[in-house]
């Protein structure tokens, strides 16, 4: 049992700010319901709002005993024992905060502090963003009047430590390619990342490309890309007999496909997914995802598998390649939206096309015909629909952009690996 009627006393006590008020009022509880959880928090936070941080450690080191598995009386240890200079076993206590409650933006921006204090500045920066891309998103941290004004001051160090961490991690990674090729062979790539950490404001090639992650600039910008640029087309369209035989054979199997798109709700369906009668539906077989190799579907599959290795792929680690058959079902409608990223082209093999079934990039229909190669610029606004009554499949790829250079193409994609990395922490 853990009321007591001292206790809605002694939070009000302290909603008026009289804390030392307030902890004698919790004492009083404690005195007599020790197991009293309530009562061993709002102590400690008297006593963290007195300078006295030791007492806050010891009634919350107890609150954690009462409640193991209580994320924020483990965050607020943490902090206690950050107050105290104690680094090791607040980091251990913010650690397991984090394991019990990952999506907390607070216990993150706290173990920034931790790994600030021991020196640890990249690492914290990382932290920091994290922090303040998860509050971000749920419309938290933004502004001073969208901050609690106690934060305020953390959140503008921890700002200006992400701008400078940031820029000097991701800076290092393209010094080798200056260093060999020189200024001149990786100033797009300079500009490249300028422009992502929002200290360079750069003009698409064409103002109706909207990459959501990284505009790669001064690059000729067609919607469609002539077949000319890749000399490897034709090798692909010759494999297309077989390719199409091994993925009819995946068709036929119960389980093989798996959604191409991660969906936590239906509603998420609806934002990219259209259809008519049947519900929607955009399935894959991959034999890449997010770069690494699915072995068991190129053993499944080795005619593809053959034919996509003797591909240039685009190789970042934890990126690319993404490789599958992509199945568009009966009455899908694959809605507009845009890329990531315009350093690389999206190539379409053609394997089942029914009637009716087409894609639209910036404006322009393609029709797929089977076994004829499109590779198109996705950072156009482009949408596809099936409004047959049979499965389109495609063989899916991604390419370099035809117009980089290959030390462009080595420096970018260690870039997007190394931004990968750091906003992982």
């Amino acid at each position: 049992m853990s009321n007591h009627p001292l206790l809605d006393s002694a939070h009000n006590a302290m909603r008026s700010q009289h804390w030392a008020l307030a902890a004698r009022m919790f004492d009083a509880v404690l005195a007599e319901l020790p197991q009293s959880l309530p009562a061993r928090i709002g102590r400690a936070r008297c006593a963290m709002l007195q300078a006295q941080p030791a007492i806050a450690v010891s009634q919350l080191q107890e609150a954690a005993r009462l409640a193991p598995d209580n994320a924020p009386v483990a965050r607020s240890l943490g902090v206690a024992l950050l107050s105290v200079d104690s680094l090791e076993a607040a980091a251990a206590e913010l650690d397991r905060a984090r394991a019990l409650d990952p999506a907390d933006p607070l216990t993150r921006l706290h173990i920034g502090q931790v790994r600030e204090q021991r020196g640890q500045l990249q690492a914290a920066a990382q932290s920091y963003y994290r922090a303040l891309v998860m509050a971000q998103a749920r419309g938290q941290w933004l502004d001073r009047q969208r901050t609690p004004a106690a934060l305020q001051p953390v959140i503008l160090h921890a700002m200006d430590v992400v701008d400078r961490e940031r820029r000097r991690t991701l800076m290092a990674i393209i010094e080798p390619w200056r260093a060999q090729h020189g200024v001149a062979a990786v100033a797009r790539v300079s500009r490249c990342l300028e422009a992502h950490l929002k200290t360079l404001t750069l003009q698409p090639t064409d103002a109706a490309q909207r990459p959501r992650f990284l505009y790669f600039p001064d690059l000729p910008a067609p919607r469609y890309f002539d077949r000319a640029l890749f000399p490897w087309i034709e090798q692909l369209e010759s494999a297309t007999g077989a390719i199409r035989s091994e993925a009819l054979e995946v068709l036929a199997a119960d389980g093989a496909l798996q959604p191409f798109l991660k969906f936590d709700s239906a509603e998420q369906v609806g934002k990219y997914l259209g259809g008519g009668e049947q519900p929607p539906s955009w399935d894959a077989f991959f034999f890449y995802r997010d770069g690494e190799r699915i072995d068991a579907n190129h053993q499944r599959c080795p005619a593809t598998s053959a034919a996509i290795e003797a591909l240039p792929l685009v190789r970042i680690r934890q990126h690319a390649p993404e490789i599958c058959y992509s199945v568009l079902a009966p009455g899908t409608h694959i809605l507009p939206h845009t890329g990531v990223t315009n350093i690389r082209a999206v190539v379409h093999l053609p394997l089942i096309v029914p009637a009716d079934c087409a894609i639209e990039v910036g404006g322009e229909t393609h029709a797929w015909r089977v076994g004829e190669v499109v590779v198109f610029d996705d950072t156009f606004e482009h949408h596809a629909w099936n409004r047959s009554d049979q499965r389109r499949v495609i063989l899916l790829m991604d390419t370099w952009n035809p117009y980089l250079s290959d030390v462009e193409r080595e420096a970018v994609g260690a870039l997007i690996a190394g931004i990968g990395d750091f906003n992982r922490d």
